[in-house]
């Protein structure tokens, strides 16, 4: 009996300290011949207020939790009409209460969240329309589509234009 108890303690502290609050993703895919990659931490909603209130409107955000989201083309790209060299990009986000909402490529890729996130090493910045929904995406969500990275997170998606040069 002593045995199945300690065997017991030691499952649940396993399966506590192995569990991820905002485990590490990855979607890869080709948009048009292009590699495209986005490594994240998926942080889940668990019935907060994301926008306005975990995450501030007006401020830089890192687009997932802890690590910076990365994303990667393997041959030069335009974004939203704007041109993007090859390359591995720190991804970040900038929501606004109304209007559009700013998307950024920034040159540093290996950073802790967004608190030494410095503009000027910005390689692209666009500005999308954020699509509103009333269905929940409860855990952050990036995918690959035909000619788009889809980004959906709570009640809010945005769609970056991906084409060729």
């Amino acid at each position: 009996m002593k045995n199945l108890k300690i065997l017991l303690v030691f499952t649940l502290i396993t399966t506590l300290s192995c569990a991820q609050k905002s485990p590490r993703q990855q979607a890869d895919g080709k948009i048009d011949g292009v590699s495209v990659a986005v490594d994240y931490g998926a942080p889940s909603v668990k019935e907060r207020t994301v926008w306005g209130g975990l995450e501030k409107y007006g401020k830089v955000w890192r687009a997932g939790a802890n690590e910076n989201t990365t994303v990667s083309f393997d041959k030069d790209v335009t974004i939203g009409g704007e041109e993007l060299a090859a390359g591995k990009y720190g991804f970040f986000i900038i929501p606004n209460k109304s209007g559009n909402w700013t998307v950024i490529f920034n040159t540093v890729n290996d950073s802790w969240g967004s608190s030494k996130y410095d503009e000027s090493k910005d390689a692209l910045r666009i500005d999308i329309t954020p699509e509103f929904g009333d269905e929940n995406q409860e855990q952050l969500f990036f995918g690959i589509m035909d000619d788009s990275i889809l980004f959906a997170w709570e009640k809010v998606k945005l769609t970056i234009p991906v084409t060729i040069q």
